[in-house]
């Protein structure tokens, strides 16, 4: 079977921004990646020997000058050097332990240096989708043109409605050439008002980019990301769970010297968050994340939080991101009404909202790591505001749930 990735940015951009932090801050620590699939998917029989063929072709993929050039151009918070590296990385299948049960269910562990390993999450998540949509026949029945007017209509509601809005779909995108359309016609729409018969020629919405490098390069628009839950995961080893956000949060500053400032805050929920969430740091990041619970709660939360740190809200950035569709972005922009800057990262609505197509419910996610390799391994969890999302050792997760439940001192 040909390749299905055959970009070396056909990745995430947080993928690269979260790998320069650990180069800069833990460049000896070694971790173990697990994938998880919520809906206890049945694979065929064979799956598992398809994906490691799929993944055994990721060591030709290397990046390359036109890559590079564009990440120069408008990643310019990564050094010179870090672009040298890029060069000289290559995928280790290595890393991998692919498996599949008797019954079908999938296995994959990744375990190795932390800058090594932190490539794979976007490759195999999305080879893992493409290759189930392929089983089903969603990609056999695709109709090129109907979905390319829905993706019309979805990107012309979302930007009349006034929505600020990006693609955050690779992980769980039907297939790659589905991804590709999505980002082309996103563009055109936004680059095109009067086409598209915007008022005045005019949106009130507007287009903010991409996730994927590889399309956002393709496609001459921006890419989207700065960090993700793994960076507080792996920092509670170090820090313990009442300060890895601040440690984070100082080291993710001095590391960009200020940019990238959209902090991820949820890995261990809002309470221990906010709890220390220090004016100098408020003032530093340009805003937050908000990948859990009810976004009308957290969008209280914060605003309330900025204010008793007698900053004005409506000066800050938050971006919702928490498995949304374009209904329910009008909501929470209604909902926040101007007291924030609100931004919106769609993904699964845009990438795999497809006539026919169920989308898959798969991640990688950090379960064990240590500093160095002289170190003992330890447990990495994530709790987020809703306990549904919460992965990795039971009596660990009990443990930091008893602790930070409400009424806990922090």
């Amino acid at each position: 079977m040909e390749p299905i990735i055959r970009h070396f940015t056909d990745n995430d951009l947080y993928t690269f921004t979260c790998q320069y932090y650990i180069l800069e801050t833990y460049p000896r620590a070694e971790v173990e990646y697990t994938f998880y699939d919520r809906n206890r998917q049945v694979y065929p029989e064979g799956f598992a020997d398809l994906l490691r063929e799929q993944l055994d072709h990721m060591k030709e993929v290397v990046i390359t000058d036109e890559e590079i050039e564009f990440m120069k151009r408008r990643c310019i918070y990564l050094p010179l050097w870090y672009f040298t590296f890029l060069r000289g990385y290559r995928f280790n299948p290595g890393e991998l332990t692919i498996s599949q049960d008797a019954e079908g269910h999938l296995s994959i562990s990744v375990r190795g240096k932390w800058f090594s390993t932190i490539m794979w999450e976007m490759p195999i998540l999305s080879c893992i989708s493409e290759l189930m949509h392929l089983h089903r026949g969603d990609i056999d029945r695709y109709d090129a043109a109907l979905e390319e007017k829905r993706a019309v209509e979805k990107s012309v509601r979302i930007f009349s409605e006034g929505l600020t809005l990006g693609d955050m779909g690779t992980r769980r995108r039907m297939s790659f050439a589905h991804h590709d359309m999505v980002v082309r016609v996103m563009k055109d729409v936004y680059d095109n008002p009067e086409k598209y018969g915007a008022p005045q020629g005019k949106w009130p919405g507007r287009f903010t980019g991409t996730s994927n490098v590889w399309l956002a390069l393709k496609h001459d628009c921006s890419p989207l990301g700065t960090m993700s839950h793994q960076l507080i995961s792996f920092e509670e080893l170090v820090s313990g769970v009442f300060e890895c956000n601040f440690a984070v949060m100082k080291k993710f500053s001095d590391v960009y010297d200020g940019d990238n400032g959209i902090y991820l805050y949820d890995c261990f929920g809002d309470e221990v968050f906010f709890s220390n969430l220090s004016k100098r740091m408020a003032m530093m990041y340009k805003g937050l994340r908000v990948d859990s619970g009810s976004e009308e709660e957290q969008t209280e939360k914060i605003i309330a939080k900025y204010i008793s740190l007698g900053i004005d809200p409506a000066t800050k950035q938050v971006c919702f991101s928490n498995g949304l569709d374009i209904d329910r972005a009008v909501e929470i922009h209604k909902y926040v009404n101007g007291r924030l800057q609100d931004s919106y990262g769609v993904g699964t609505f845009l990438t795999c909202d497809v006539v026919g197509c169920e989308p898959m419910n798969i991640v990688v996610k950090l379960t064990r790591g240590r500093i160095t390799e002289r170190r003992r391994w330890n447990d990495c969890v994530k709790l987020s505001c809703n306990l549904s999302k919460t992965l990795g050792d039971e009596s660990k997760c009990n443990y930091l749930i008893n602790l930070l439940k409400p009424g806990a001192k922090v």
